[in-house]
């Protein structure tokens, strides 16, 4: 489990996940030793697909090596469950929420969750040079060793270590570049990712995400109006908007919903001269720029004679003219003196709704001080987060592309604003969509001398009881929900999920650490509860998790298992054993032996069991327990796989 990863992140190279998704999507360029042919491939292309631009542009940045090294690294954690939560509220709901480092959340999901979903939207700390942000990640390798997996001279070292704890574009770039690299890799080919973000790293930020997602699968840039009124303290301009970038896995295959129709949209529509085919609007005529083809004049019900203005021509051909004006389709005014317009008829829209464009009113998704106004009111009118997103601005990038099973992705999850836009939509058009969000235990107080004293932005949480952000979140959630039910009680939709699954994502113990270093697989000796040492209880967690509960979490993400998935107690002479989707066996407690490999070769050989893998935690076997078990598979007509991990 750790150990394997540790070795595994010891071989990765810069360019390792890149490779690992090439030879996915095309194996045949890669060689029985793993080896890219690259001559292979450069044969394949065509003369006039490929550039021979040797010196194109592209974002540089101190730090861009170490962050692609970090989106191939294995996670270095293991996910503990909240027994407490999972098994009380939370025991139905498909909802999941992680509390601990995004990166390492994104890493335990890259199996589980690969090409599953819809949507996400994040909303990352911005680089104001403030207090938002700080370089987090810790360079958690040898100056020798990062000197040798980049090819780094002492000075190109210290460059690289000068970005820890700072703010600077590199640190951002290099936090960012990684999380959404493996982001990138749990989008369905339809899926979409909404970034809110202002203007300190918009620039960088289309930089890295031109080269993560492709120029290709840009989609827009969403301006937001978040403030309706300027601050005049500001010397020369006070900023109203943020932006969102909007990046699709697949454009080609991408296609919004469309804002849903409400009575203020379709106000405009009316049957101005009795149209049998309905209510209509009119519609432009002129375009531009301008297509010389299409300008011409056109002789009005009235006798003048029109064309289209200065700089732009008619948007249909004359033939198409001719055919529209024949079905009484262009409408001229009642006193057939207007300049010709086309009727769009309310019947013949779109059913997926309006066509979003690219500026976002406040009026329609809400401002800053609204969000936080309402989200105060919610928590007792307690002001605990600066900047939260209106629900109703996320609830749109939700409504654009996701349907009514969607799994809604936001692994900066802060005041959990997402979780409720998840639900709002949910109860709008009675969908199951589930959220998955992701929130690091960033703590509202620091230790001074062994006393707990609030940080800058912390107090009041702190006053409250609330010793971390992810606290905040889910106490959020369950008030949002809450309210929504006492709002929408007679039609709530069937099976509304109001409540989530909720995981840790921890770092063992050193001591932990230090058993795994000094095992030894071909000993006779085991370390005693090494089981034991990834409870919650001994990883000092709340949760009530056995290390049996969170070993197996673990492996269920790895192996690309449902955090729902169905597992079965099978008993093999007193050892319990976990069987999932009947056809995988994991052994992970201590106290198996030479009985207990006998009563499963039996239960294999007369098909009473019909597994293709035995899965061990290698910690809890000594070399001759192994051995045998290992020699009685070997033997059986039907092979069974078993797999060490350690």
């Amino acid at each position: 489990m750790i150990r394997d990863n540790q070795k595994f992140n010891e071989t990765i190279q810069p360019n390792s996940a890149f490779l690992k998704q090439l030879k996915y999507k095309l194996p045949e360029f890669f060689s029985k030793e793993g080896n890219f042919n690259l001559d292979k491939f450069k044969s394949e292309l065509q003369e006039h697909n490929i550039s021979e631009l040797k010196d194109g542009y592209q974002l540089d940045f101190i730090g861009k090596d170490y962050a692609r090294r970090q989106a191939g690294e294995m996670p270095s954690t293991v996910i503990v469950p909240d027994k407490e939560q999972n098994n009380g509220e939370g025991k139905n709901s498909e909802n999941l929420f992680f509390t601990g480092d995004n990166l390492e959340v994104l890493r335990h999901l890259q199996t589980a969750y690969a090409n599953k979903v819809d949507v996400i939207y994040i909303d990352p700390p911005y680089n104001t040079g403030q207090d938002e942000f700080a370089y987090p990640d810790s360079f958690e390798y040898s100056d020798s060793q990062l000197e040798d997996m980049f090819g780094l001279d002492d000075d190109q070292l210290m460059r690289l270590k000068s970005i820890q704890g700072k703010s600077s574009h590199s640190a951002w770039l290099t936090f960012m570049y990684p999380r959404l690299q493996l982001a990138k890799h749990l989008l369905k080919r339809t899926g979409v990712i909404f970034i809110s973000i202002d203007d300190n790293e918009d620039g960088n930020l289309k930089e890295i995400c031109d080269e993560i997602f492709g120029e290709s699968n840009f989609l827009a840039q969403v301006v937001w109006e978040r403030a309706y009124a300027p601050i005049n303290l500001k010397k020369n301009f006070s900023p109203s908007h943020d932006y969102m970038l909007v990046y699709g896995r697949d454009a080609n295959v991408i296609e919004t919903n469309g804002i849903m129709r409400t009575a203020d949209t379709d106000s405009s529509y009316g049957n101005l001269d009795n149209d049998p085919r309905g209510e209509w609007r009119p519609d432009n005529l002129s375009v531009g720029p301008a297509i010389k083809a299409n300008i011409y004049p056109i002789t009005i019900p009235s006798g003048r004679v029109v064309e289209p203005p200065a700089g732009r021509s008619w948007s249909l051909s004359q033939k198409a003219f001719r055919e529209r004006l024949a079905d009484n389709r262009i409408w001229f005014g009642k006193n057939g003196d207007a300049v010709p317009s086309m009727k769009r008829f309310k019947s013949e829209l779109r059913k997926s709704g309006v066509t979003p464009m690219t500026v976002w009113k406040y009026k329609e998704v809400g401002h800053s001080q609204e969000a936080t106004q309402q989200l105060q009111k919610l928590m007792g009118d307690k002001k605990y987060f600066a900047y939260p997103k209106p629900v109703k601005l996320v609830q749109r990038a939700i409504q654009l592309y996701s349907d009514e099973d969607s799994i809604i992705m936001d692994f900066f999850a802060g005041s959990g604003t997402t979780a409720e836009a998840v639900m709002q939509q949910n109860v709008a058009d009675g969908g199951r969509r589930k959220y998955i969000l992701v929130q690091l235990p960033e703590k509202t107080y620091i230790d001074r001398n062994g006393k707990k004293v609030p940080t800058k932005g912390g107090r009041a949480a702190f006053e409250d009881g609330f010793m971390s952000i992810d606290e905040i979140s889910r106490e959020r959630i369950r008030r949002a929900v809450k309210k929504i039910r006492e709002d929408n009680d007679l039609t709530l939709p069937e099976g509304f999920d109001g409540s989530f699954k909720h995981y840790r994502v921890v770092k063992p113990t050193q001591q932990t650490l230090d058993d795994i270093e000094d095992f030894n697989p071909e000993g006779t000796a085991l370390f005693t509860n090494m089981v034991e040492g990834f409870s919650s209880q001994s990883l000092d967690v709340a949760g009530n998790a056995s290390g049996e509960d969170t070993i197996m979490t673990t492996w269920f993400a790895k192996d690309g298992y449902s955090f729902d998935a169905d597992i079965k107690r099978v008993n093999f002479a007193g050892y319990q054993g976990l069987v999932v989707d009947d056809n995988r066996l994991y052994l992970i407690r201590e106290g198996w032996g030479a009985e207990n490999t006998k009563v499963l070769l039996n239960k294999l050989g007369t098909h009473q069991l019909d597994l293709q893998s035995v899965v061990i935690f290698g910690y809890s076997f000594n070399i001759a327990e192994l051995r045998e078990l290992e020699n009685g598979l070997k033997q059986l007509e039907n092979k069974v796989e078993l797999q060490k991990r350690y």
